[in-house]
């Protein structure tokens, strides 16, 4: 949450595009598909280009397999 916070306060999309993967697969494992889908959604709608990084291409993998 802390990466998250930080990142979003800096406005370091990318970096808060990690930390949206990385607890989006934390609550994944907690069972909570649903809050890990829309945390990580949330982030990677702000995205307009860049969608074919490693990082984009893993968040875009996550959300289908959450779908």
């Amino acid at each position: 949450m802390q990466s998250l916070e930080l990142s979003r306060s800096q406005g370091a999309l990318g970096w808060e595009l990690r930390a949206a993967t990385d607890m989006a697969g934390l609550l994944i494992g907690k069972g909570l598909r649903g809050p890990a889908k829309q945390g990580l959604e949330r982030v990677y709608g702000q995205f307009t280009e860049g969608f074919d990084t490693a990082d984009l291409k893993a968040a875009e993998r996550l959300l289908e397999d959450l779908s």
